[in-house]
C-alpha cells in the first residue's frame, strides 16, 4: 500500500487531507510539527510527503532541506501565503510541487497521483546517449561521464521528456502538461525552478548550458550534442 505522510499543524486541514487520501486507498500518517514530521519521514520512508510550510518548530522549508539531504522522497508543499516566494524557495530546495491554501481536496488528490505516477519506472528499456551524457529509462539513472547524477523524480521526468525530443522547443505550459500531467493547474514558475535545479546538476557550467537551452520568449529545448 502506498504510504503518505501529511505534516500539517492545523487539525482541520490535516483531517480533511487524510480523509480524502484514505478514500483513495493510501495509508496515511500524520505529524503536527516539523520535528515530528522529519523524524517520521526518515523512520517510515513514505512514498510521498504532503508538507505545510508554516509549521511550529522546524518550518516546512527546513524539513524539506533536511529531507533532501538524505533521500529523494517526493514532496508536495502547502502554503497559506498569497506571495509565492516561500513556495518557490521550497521548489528550489527540491520539492516536487506546491499548492496554495485554501485548496480543493480533489485537486490535491490529482496532484498526489500525478507526482506518484511520475515517480514510477518509465516503460521500456530505452537509453538515450548524448556524448558523455547517458540517460537510462528503466533504471531512472543519469550518468555524465563516470559521474552518476542525483536527480529527484521530477527532475528526471523533466530531463527524459525533453531529451526524448531533442531540438524541440517547449513552452512552460507544454512542460507543465507533459511532465506534471495534463490536468495540472499550476504556476509556470514551477517549471522555471526545476529547469534551474536540473541545470545545476546536469551542466558542467550552468551559466552556459550545453544541453538545456533557453529559447527567449518561448521556453526551453534540449540540444543534442
Amino acid at each position: 500500500m502506498t504510504r503518505i505522510l501529511v505534516v500539517e499543524d492545523e487539525p482541520t486541514v490535516s483531517d480533511v487531507v487524510a480523509r480524502y487520501l484514505r478514500r483513495e486507498g493510501y495509508q496515511v500518517d500524520l505529524a503536527g510539527d516539523g520535528e515530528e514530521g522529519l523524524r517520521m519521514a526518515l523512520q517510515y520512508q513514505p512514498d510521498l510527503v504532503v508538507l505545510d510550510i508554516m509549521l511550529p518548530g522546524l518550518d516546512g522549508l527546513e524539513v524539506c532541506r533536511q529531507l533532501r539531504a538524505t533521500c529523494q522522497t517526493p514532496v508536495i508543499m502547502l502554503t497559506a501565503k498569497v506571495d509565492d516566494g516561500d513556495a518557490i524557495l521550497g521548489l528550489g530546495l527540491g520539492a516536487d510541487d506546491y499548492m496554495r491554501k485554501p485548496f480543493s481536496p480533489p485537486e490535491l488528490i490529482a496532484r498526489v497521483k500525478a507526482v506518484l505516477r511520475r515517480g514510477q519506472p518509465i516503460g521500456g528499456t530505452a537509453t538515450l546517449n548524448f556524448g558523455e551524457l547517458r540517460i537510462d529509462a528503466s533504471g531512472r539513472a543519469v550518468l555524465r561521464g563516470d559521474d552518476r547524477l542525483d536527480l529527484t523524480a521530477k527532475e528526471f521526468d523533466l530531463l527524459w521528456h525533453m531529451s526524448s525530443h531533442p531540438g524541440q522547443v517547449f513552452s512552460r505550459e507544454q512542460l507543465l502538461a507533459g511532465v506534471w500531467g495534463y490536468d495540472y493547474l499550476g504556476d509556470t514558475s514551477t517549471v522555471t525552478v526545476h529547469v534551474r535545479r536540473l541545470r545545476e546538476k546536469l551542466e558542467r557550467d550552468p551559466s552556459t548550458p550545453a544541453w538545456l537551452k533557453t529559447v527567449w520568449g518561448v521556453g526551453y529545448k534540449f540540444e543534442a550534442r
